[in-house]
């Protein structure tokens, strides 16, 4: 997928160094953008208009830093997130549902508040947030992964009903199973939890990262200019069931 309007164009990406995060960092790439990527872990990409951060998009001083040091953003992707282990809630102590919240939904919101005055002060930007099928209904994680995907919901519907009328673009992609080293635990030993998600899949598969980042072009593209808190699911049609 080409869009010349990427040329040149500044992106921050988090949780850019795997899965859907490191699709979307390739595709802008290609695209021609500036690309910045946030993760704990260290990136492979070597291409001279990438720039990798290791740090936390919890941790508030490090991306204010970050955001200060990077300069004008364009396109915003909070794409860093974790699984629960689709832990119920009594299997959920205290420690692993501050884990989740802390990078799932704290720090989207930490991210999104570091870069949303300089857009404001334009006048112009995109935010793409990282949702999931279990945002919408049950089942697609434990209890902390479901609500803080339900809060990623929320939270983008309510910043686009904010900031819409300052020239900010916020909408949301929920995906379904996608093929990333998060989910490698349902791939390991026979494969019968992956195939099981297959089976249960309507269209009958696992989608690759790079179907995800298709979809961020789209919303961060102009194609998409009049679409505000918008959720897109990316699931195979597992929400019509």
């Amino acid at each position: 997928m080409q869009f010349q309007e990427f040329q040149g164009k500044r992106i921050v990406i988090t949780g850019a160094a795997s899965g859907i995060g490191l699709a979307q960092v390739q595709a802008f790439l290609k695209n021609g953008a500036v690309v910045f990527g946030l993760d704990l872990q260290a990136s492979s990409v070597k291409e001279n208009r990438y720039r990798h951060f290791i740090g936390s998009v919890s941790n508030k001083a490090f991306i204010e830093q970050t955001i200060q040091e990077i300069g004008q953003v364009d396109i915003l992707c909070n794409t860093a997130g974790i699984l629960d282990g689709y832990a119920k809630t009594l299997e959920t102590d205290e420690a692993l549902w501050d884990r989740i919240m802390n990078t799932n939904i704290k720090g989207t919101y930490i991210v999104t508040n570091a870069v949303l005055p300089q857009m404001m002060a334009r006048k112009t930007g995109v935010i793409v947030n990282m949702a999931s099928i279990a945002g919408l209904v049950a089942g697609g994680g434990g209890a902390a992964y479901t609500a803080s995907k339900h809060a990623i919901i929320g939270y983008t519907k309510q910043l686009s009903y904010d900031y819409c009328v300052d020239g900010i673009r916020a909408n949301a992609i929920a995906p379904g199973a996608i093929e990333t080293p998060m989910n490698a635990a349902d791939f390991a030993g026979d494969g019968e939890m992956a195939k099981w998600v297959a089976r249960e899949t309507p269209a009958g598969r696992w989608a690759q990262p790079q179907e995800v980042a298709s979809v961020t072009l789209f919303l961060a593209s102009e194609a998409a200019s009049y679409m505000h808190g918008t959720v897109l699911p990316v699931d195979g049609g597992w929400v019509n069931k």
